[in-house]
């Protein structure tokens, strides 16, 4: 424990490197700009600090003039020192937390790192849960995490990639046995990477198109994934082999990632069905390349000869067969004897022949018979208690990513399926108006053409060019199937879905497709998993209802049967939260899980619940084994989906430790979660009563709150056009989507993604926590027992937990006295004062209240280590904020575009991005 404790609290070698990196820092702004940038810099750095220890309206008076007699070049440069900090703070704390596990793995095997692999077997053991109940639970266990394109990454690849080579550096600082030379020789490299990284643009001057997105996608399948993901399952096959020798274990596939770049066409009309097919080709081109690469890696290890060692008849057999038929003389390994060279060489041209010729291989099964046949080989001569690993890290590579490297998800707005059956139906003469019809009449419609075996679609007629894009979206999934195989594309996802006929509509259209099809004997085809989206609280509130009516119709019923009786279903916790605030909306997604859980069993339908988070608060964001956590214990066995979003693909996965990191703290969290329930479920512990009656009160009157200012006072949408830099942020050039779904100018058709990006620019971050307060104390202060009962409930369940947290998270990085400024940007200032003490007031509510919940004396006690980030980076975000706002000021009075204006308003976006670590 005292180890723990000092491992937790030493952050002597994280701010040794911070001091290096600002050293540097000042070396390059002084010859960049002399000793009046260098002074300047430190001044307003010195005048931050000194406010945030001891605030002086004064001082405060004296920083903003400060700042606003800034000319326009020092300002810009002013604004790019601040913002390069937190790039360099930021490489800096990934290297902490290498160092950190890193300093754990040198230590005695007494002492485990918290959430690793290895803490949470031990845990089983230590519990004794049975090995049955391990096997059990590895079978059913399932975690899917899905990349998305959704634009809240503000920092550049380049960018990014220079940070990567700062950590690696800083990493290599740190070894032990380090000479004088080499230091100076690293010493060196980083005061280059630095100076690379000042004189390098930070901001984006084009719109990325849909294939920059894909292609940063495919970045970090690369870089990471492609190796992370075997080590995460042949570590667990390793701890498990250690701490139960009995057992042969083989650990399933269990940890996959997916995709939604290039796939997902809701509200953003760049994704065409060429578009998609383009990015299946390019992902299989990236999965081809990295297996050719690790091939000739084994070619040149494995050099066994058959004068030393005696290999498989099989293999033998192997060679005599295919070595003539798949290579010319010229490709053939020479030396027969080394017979896996031999084997290799066919190996490899067959991969590069995949798509392209009849010699390549069709199927990754084709591939992984030949891996198998050189693995059983091997094992006649190879020591037995020691593996050849890389030939199986190769073979669960395969597994893992076939020849689609990741499975890519469709999704589309239920408005846009309508569109087109409407249409549709009225060319065949079915229905003059399908969209105006009632529920019950298009039910019927529907199940009557699914039922019908003859196709729907006359070829003839004279489509409009959106419908005629819809039939070739699903033409494209049939194709798919058959080029890149049915992993490729399994699921199509159903935005804003509001009724049953929004997923009937769905497969129609796969019907006409023939990913769906009923033969004239009866016999049904089907490949594609429709799953619901539901985003909205009324849409959370109905969702079982919908459910429940598709599961009664025999047609659906059928057609979840050939998907071996599993359903899929995404929840939305963006527009969620944006329509009733997050506490209600996380109680809604919870309780919405609960209910749909318990009606599929009913029907003895499988489920798997998709969980849609955003990477910032606002949106579900959080760390990735909490979000595990703060589900309902009992969905853990049906397996989980989570999306993977923005800022938090670079956070998680631009580093192979820290993937790494990231993957184990989420298998271990999983493992042990699904392990509990199997143990607990039938005695019912796994939640109490009286916590859900609590939290729906709760909720109740949250929602309340939060619509009573956000739909109920007439100046809200004044204030928060005005109050925030939303206008300016589309200037931002961070994604190929548009910020709206539709331009009509409605906050229903405002993203998520701007809305809370906006607030979190403006240090405001309503959309993480207004009104949780409200809701909160109006319960606790009806009695001592409801006090104590939070607390209970906060101690004992997960989601209760988690929420409290991230509600401290966000209070943690608002910051009201920085907010305060953005109220000079609203015209009416009735308006601004008034909303504005609302959001006080509230602020100042849910501190206290969480406060007593938690029994700490301020926020994030209990997390230390996130606590010191969050103070060591506010006094460097003030500053950007406070040039954000005169900027913006100045920028809303021109008459004409300022492009310099523009430019310097962006800057400070970028860098108050990177100081929070959070977008939209």
């Amino acid at each position: 424990m005292a180890t723990e404790l000092k491992l937790n609290d030493s952050s002597l070698p994280l701010r040794r490197d911070v001091k290096l990196l600002g050293k540097i820092l000042g070396e390059i702004l002084i010859n960049h700009g002399g000793t009046d940038l260098f002074d300047k810099v430190e001044k307003i750095r010195l005048m931050c600090k000194n406010l945030r220890t001891d605030f002086s309206q004064d001082e405060y008076s004296a920083l903003k003039q400060e700042i606003s007699s800034l000319s326009t070049p020092m300002r810009k440069q002013i604004i790019r020192a601040f913002s390069m900090y937190f790039h360099l703070i930021n490489a800096a704390e990934q290297n902490h937390r290498i160092r950190r596990r890193r300093q754990y793995q040198l230590q005695d095997d007494n002492n485990v790192q918290p959430d690793s692999i290895e803490s949470a077997i031990l845990a089983l053991k230590e519990n004794d849960i049975e090995e049955e109940t391990i096997q059990n639970v590895l079978h059913t266990l399932s975690l899917e995490l899905v990349i998305t394109a959704h634009p809240t990454e503000a920092t550049k690849r380049s960018i990014l990639e220079i940070q990567q080579r700062i950590a690696d550096i800083l990493k290599n600082l740190d070894h032990p046995l380090l000479t004088k030379k080499e230091k100076i020789k690293l010493e060196e490299s980083l005061f280059n990477e630095v100076t690379i990284l000042w004189q390098t643009d930070e901001l984006r001057h084009y719109k990325p198109t849909v294939m920059d997105e894909v292609r940063n996608g495919l970045y970090y399948f690369d870089q990471t994934l492609f190796d992370v993901l075997p080590e995460i399952h042949r570590e667990l096959e390793a701890s498990l082999e250690t701490n139960f020798p009995q057992t042969d274990w083989q650990v399933p596939n269990f940890l996959r990632f997916g995709s939604w770049i290039g796939g997902d066409r809701d509200g953003n009309p760049n994704v065409t069905h060429d578009i998609t097919w383009e990015t299946l080709l390019r992902q299989r081109r990236l999965v081809l390349k990295k297996y050719k690469d690790v091939l000739v890696d084994l070619m040149k290890r494995y050099s066994h000869s058959t004068t030393r060692v005696e290999v498989s008849c099989e293999l033998i057999n192997y060679l005599e067969e295919k070595e003539d038929h798949y290579l010319s003389d010229d490709k053939k390994w020479p030396v027969k004897t080394e017979v896996y060279r031999r084997a290799f060489a066919i190996i490899i041209e067959r991969i590069k022949q995949v798509g392209k010729s009849g010699i390549g291989y069709k199927t990754a099964d084709e591939l992984l018979t030949d891996l198998y046949l050189i693995q059983n080989s091997l094992k006649q001569h190879h020591p037995a208690a020691h593996e050849l690993k890389t030939i199986q890290k190769l073979i669960r590579q395969v597994q893992l990513f076939g020849f689609h490297l990741a499975t890519l998800d469709i999704r589309n707005h239920s408005g846009e399926h309508e569109a087109a059956i409407t249409e549709i139906l009225k060319k065949v003469r079915i229905s003059e108006n399908y969209a105006e019809l009632s529920e019950e009449e298009k039910l019927k419609i529907l199940q009557s053409i699914l039922i019908d075996p003859r196709p729907l679609l006359l070829s003839n007629e004279d489509y409009s060019k959106e419908t005629q894009e819809m039939i070739k979206v699903f033409q494209m999934i049939k194709n798919a199937h058959e080029e890149f195989g049915k992993r490729s594309i399994s699921v199509y996802l159903v935005s804003m879905t509001k009724s049953p006929s929004d997923l009937l509509e769905v497969l129609v259209l796969a019907k006409e497709a023939g990913i769906y099809r009923l033969h004239s004997d009866g016999a049904l085809e089907s490949h594609l998993n429709v799953a619901p989206l539901l985003e909205t609280i009324d849409d959370l509130t109905s969702g079982p209802k919908i459910m429940e009516t598709l599961f009664e119709m025999p047609v659906y019923l059928n057609h979840l049967q050939i998907l071996g009786n599993q359903q899929e279903i995404m929840l939305g916790y963006s527009d969620g939260s944006k329509d009733g605030g997050t506490l209600t909306a996380n109680w809604k997604l919870y309780k919405a899980q609960i209910e749909i859980h318990e009606m599929a069993k009913r029907y003895q339908i499988g489920l798997k619940f998709f969980h849609g988070r955003g990477g910032s608060l606002g949106r579900g964001g959080g760390p990735l084994n909490k979000s595990i956590l703060s589900q309902p214990a009992e969905t853990i066995g049906d397996g989980v989906k989570i999306t993977e979003q923005g800022e938090v693909l670079s956070a998680r996965y631009l580093l192979e430790d820290i993937a790494y990191r990231s993957l184990e703290q989420a298998t271990s969290t999983l493992l042990r979660a699904a392990t509990h329930v199997s143990n607990e479920a039938e005695q019912g512990n796994l939640r109490e009563l009286i916590w859900e009656e609590a939290i729906e009160e709760i909720s109740s009157t949250a929602l309340g709150k939060y619509q009573s200012l956000v739909f109920g006072d007439p100046d809200f949408l004044t204030y928060f056009n005005e109050a925030t830099p939303l206008r300016e942020l589309g200037d931002l050039n961070i994604g190929s989507r548009p910020m709206s779904r539709k331009n009509r100018g409605r906050f229903e058709d405002l993203r998520a993604i701007p809305w809370v990006f906006a607030w979190t620019q403006s240090r405001q971050l309503l959309p993480a926590w207004y009104a949780a307060g409200t809701g909160l104390e109006s319960f606790a202060s009806r009695s001592d027992q409801n006090l104590e009962l939070l607390k209970q409930m906060y101690l004992k369940w997960p989601f209760f937990q988690s929420t409290v947290d991230n509600l401290q998270m966000a209070l943690m990085k608002a910051d009201i006295t920085t907010a305060k400024e953005y109220l000079t940007l609203v015209e009416d200032k009735e308006i601004a004062d008034r909303i504005f003490t609302n959001i006080l007031e509230e602020y100042v509510r849910t501190k206290e209240i969480l406060l007593k919940i938690t029994g700490d004396k301020e926020l994030l006690d209990h997390t230390p280590n996130i606590k010191d980030s969050v103070f060591r980076r506010n006094p460097y975000v003030d500053p950007l904020n406070f040039l954000q706002v005169e900027l913006i000021k100045e920028l809303r009075k021109q008459e004409e575009p300022n492009d310099e204006l523009l430019t310097e308003v962006l800057l400070t976006i970028s860098g108050i991005s990177a100081g929070l670590r959070n977008t939209g």
